[in-house]
């Protein structure tokens, strides 16, 4: 962008650099402190897919009465399902990221007669193991907001860093070089004027 070189020029790139500089520290603490709340995020992103890496190591012995049973393994999942997630909003660091708030689990109806014994352990596994899924997702929304967020702040900390305040510097020092200069021509014609009237 081309910039005029004269005295409102260099006020407005002066004033443009101050504004620059002062916004710069906020977006700086800013952009950390989305950094922590966003390690934060990937920490509990982290203990969700432990959680569930745990939880499917403990349900493994059931696993093996699945194998020999005659009930399809698609009729024992209809037995529970989710009836309801209820989410939330929280503001992190002026982020909007979701919250789990409720869950609700639906359970059909069935014989214990008709049914093996373990049907009952398989039933709430499978409402545990939905549980901590839906956790999981919740984990991964709020670490994906955070992760996007972090990312636009980032972006606009080196746009005042490497671009703005520099650029801002830079047409200063044009602009006061190039006011020298007419000064100093104005200075040369009016001696050069006094000694042709002389």
């Amino acid at each position: 962008m081309k910039v005029a070189l004269n005295k409102n020029s260099l006020k407005q790139q002066r004033d443009k650099l101050a504004l620059y500089r002062r916004y710069l520290p906020s977006l700086e603490l800013k952009r950390q402190q989305l950094l922590a709340a966003w390690r934060t995020a990937q920490r509990e992103l982290a203990e969700a897919d432990a959680e569930i890496a745990t939880f499917e190591a403990k349900s493994e012995p059931l696993f093996s009465l699945l194998g020999g049973s005659t009930i399809p393994t698609r009729d024992l999942a209809r037995l529970v399902r989710v009836r309801e997630v209820s989410l939330g909003e929280e503001n992190v660091v002026g982020v909007r990221v979701p919250t789990l708030q409720a869950m609700a689990f639906e359970r059909v109806a069935y014989s214990t007669l008709a049914l093996p014994f373990w049907v009952d352990a398989v039933v709430d596994n499978l409402e545990n193991l939905s549980r901590l899924r839906v956790r999981r997702q919740v984990a991964a929304a709020r670490e994906r907001a955070l992760e996007a967020a972090a990312r636009k702040i980032a972006q606009r900390v080196n746009l005042f860093e490497k671009v703005l305040i520099p650029t801002a510097a830079e047409n200063i020092g044009r602009i006061r070089i190039a006011l020298s200069d007419q000064d100093r021509a104005a200075v040369v014609r009016s001696k050069l004027a006094k000694r042709k009237r002389s």
